[in-house]
């Protein structure tokens, strides 16, 4: 039997009753097995932390992505919360770190800008689609199924400079840029929206090992993490009413 490789970060807990648990997830742990994961993932420890096996996850952030995740100890009230995200009756907020230069029109969907002449905020809105078995997803003309409002994020932490960002394709070749912070919100979640609407804008997001391209690094390199938070996550409690928030300790590296 192979030994599953560790992955040496931990989640905290943000919040939990007697039928959630609200975890700040950092970069680099699944959120459920998958591949190679089994017990270095979130689901898996949250289980053996708490002793109780029923727990499942709400919604999902993929390896990459750090922020706010919601899991569900009690098995009665799955239903209820997993629902709140199919139905999108949450609300979301990410941030992440990207160059700070013009964008690029997209090959497909639409750009519109929320207040003009301004380039940002913008509504970023698209047909993504992502088939089993390639890693990527990508975008194609037709019904349009996902919605990004992307603005500027905090203006004290923009035009960073001294940054390395590495080029697509990962070689020795490095380029000095200017990067910033862009807060995004999603409408209508597809898989990597957030990844695939910033790269359409010729802004990639830094650390990103997959868009523009695939960059094939080692399961056990964590030098070079996405950068991209699930900074918030607000809804409504589905058997309260009360209005609940939860906010990411995540930093972004600058």
């Amino acid at each position: 039997m192979i030994d599953e490789p560790d992955i040496p970060f931990d989640f905290t807990v943000l919040h939990e009753d007697e039928r959630i648990i609200v975890i700040d997830k950092p970069h680099f742990l699944p959120t459920t097995p998958r591949g190679m994961w089994y017990r270095s993932t979130a689901l898996i420890r949250l289980r053996e932390q708490y002793g109780e096996p029923q727990i499942t996850p709400a919604h999902r952030l993929d390896r990459d992505t750090a922020g706010v995740v919601v899991f569900v100890r009690d098995p009665a009230a799955r239903g209820r919360y997993q629902m709140l995200f199919q139905e999108h009756r949450t609300v979301k907020t990410y941030e992440c770190v990207a160059p700070s230069q013009p964008i690029m029109r997209p090959r497909f969907g639409t750009i519109e800008r929320l207040t003009p002449p301004r380039v940002f905020p913008l509504r970023r809105r698209s047909r993504i689609v992502k088939d089993r078995g390639i890693l990527q997803a990508y975008e194609e003309p037709g019904v349009v199924n996902a919605e990004t409002v992307i603005e500027l994020g905090d203006v004290s932490k923009s035009n960073v400079s001294n940054v390395s960002y590495v080029s697509a394709n990962e070689t020795a070749h490095r380029t000095q840029t200017h990067m910033r912070a862009y807060t995004l919100h999603p409408r209508k979640g597809k898989t990597h929206q957030l990844r695939v609407h910033m790269n359409s804008l010729g802004l990639p997001i830094l650390g990103d090992p997959m868009y523009p391209r695939i960059i094939d690094r080692a399961y056990d390199d964590f030098s070079n993490p996405l950068q991209l938070v699930a900074r918030t996550l607000e809804f409504s409690d589905p058997y309260t009413g009360e209005p609940c928030r939860f906010v990411s300790r995540v930093p972004l590296a600058w």
